[in-house]
């Protein structure tokens, strides 16, 4: 039988990939790839932006390859008080991240890959992308078990979620990424993203939980560095390429102009917990105090992640109002935060210094609400 042109080059293409070093003047190619050589969520999605922004996409589509360090990674109108684990996520020295397209929380460690599909907005398909995806998969593994869904994830074996997919829609251009777990930590993943915080009430974008699957426990040649071969190779394979990936420093300032001032909005705090949509926290708690428990309620009004008001019901014999008044007040207008709140009751403090019995209960109270944040 003979093979037609297209078919043969399938067959012969190469796994692995030529890397070289990036400047665009020189790439000429409808269909570039892109690889970080950062493990910098904040540095990736900066790179993500500024392809956006300043990369002619009408001339050439973009693929852009990337992992991170233990990230998890929040959608753009999403709660992170209801999508993960806060307490545990700090305690383990994992980081949070805003992106700046919609959808689902995830998590990114190194054994999750990131690939990031630039077009003009009229060349747009996420289906399409995905297609692209298992075609270079399965050109690994021919046996492999993976379908799309009609919400655009990636499936195992018809119940495993491997890919999740977000996109932004600009006004000419378009991107739509997706994650790949290759060997994630398949502990940590259910654990980190699963709030233990109740009480929230929120309009923000909820995820939906998925059962999850590493593709190395499906088969072990399914590795990060041989999924990203094939993915690239697959890529190239629709613009009669040879595959060569162009290795990116995101901190290159000469390649990408101005893209330390994007990395640094990506940090902050009132981007990745300020923009957070409007919600409410309404709390009741138990404190033990002398082996007496006190019953007591808490609501507040979080907006642009501050906290906009803040009501707390205790016994008066307990907690005089006058001071319950004044624990409140201090609240007004800071970060919703633990570290804020600690230091805000320490200031509060001061002002009744010789009152042990004052600063035992604020205290007990101020442990109450950092552990809702």
């Amino acid at each position: 039988m003979l093979l037609s042109p297209l078919a043969v080059k399938r067959v012969c293409a190469p796994v692995f990939c030529r890397r070289t070093a990036a400047r665009f003047g020189s790439l000429a190619r409808k269909g570039l790839i892109l690889q970080s050589t950062s493990n910098s969520v904040y540095e990736n999605l900066a790179v993500e932006d500024w392809i956006h922004d300043h990369m002619d996409l009408e001339q050439k589509n973009v693929l852009f390859l990337w992992r991170n360090s233990p990230t998890v990674v929040i959608g753009r109108h999403q709660n992170p008080w209801k999508e993960c684990n806060l307490h545990l996520m700090r305690e383990k020295g994992i980081g949070l991240a805003r992106r700046r397209s919609g959808g689902g929380t995830v998590f990114h460690d190194l054994g999750n890959i990131n690939f990031t599909f630039f077009t003009p907005k009229k060349k747009y398909d996420r289906m399409e992308n995905l297609h692209l995806v298992i075609r270079a998969l399965k050109s690994l593994e021919p046996s492999l078990d993976v379908q799309a869904t009609q919400r655009y994830d990636l499936l195992l074996e018809g119940k495993y979620k491997i890919s999740g997919t977000a996109a932004k829609l600009g006004r000419t251009v378009a991107y739509h990424h997706c994650t790949l777990l290759c060997s994630a930590d398949s502990w940590l993943i259910p654990v980190v993203l699963r709030s233990p915080y109740d009480g929230i009430q929120s309009n923000a974008t909820p995820s939906v939980p998925s059962l999850v699957k590493n593709l190395s426990q499906a088969h072990p040649s399914l590795t990060c560095e041989a999924v990203m071969d094939a993915v690239a190779n697959e890529y190239s394979l629709q613009y009669d390429d040879k595959p060569n990936v162009h290795v990116v420093d995101p901190r290159d300032e000469m390649l990408f102009p101005g893209i330390t001032h994007k990395k640094k909005e990506l940090c902050t705090w009132d981007w990745i917990y300020g923009k957070t949509p409007k919600f409410d926290v309404q709390k009741s708690f138990q404190i033990l105090h002398k082996n007496i428990v006190v019953d007591g309620k808490l609501n507040m009004s979080i907006k642009n992640g501050y906290i906009e008001s803040c009501v707390m019901a205790l016994p008066s014999h307990w907690l005089s109002e006058q001071h319950c008044w004044e624990l409140q007040n201090s609240l007004l207008g800071s970060k919703y935060c633990p570290g804020e709140i600690v230091f805000l009751v320490t200031t509060l403090l001061r002002t009744f210094p010789d009152d042990d019995e004052l600063h035992t209960k604020w205290n007990m109270l101020c442990e109450k609400l950092v552990s809702i944040m």
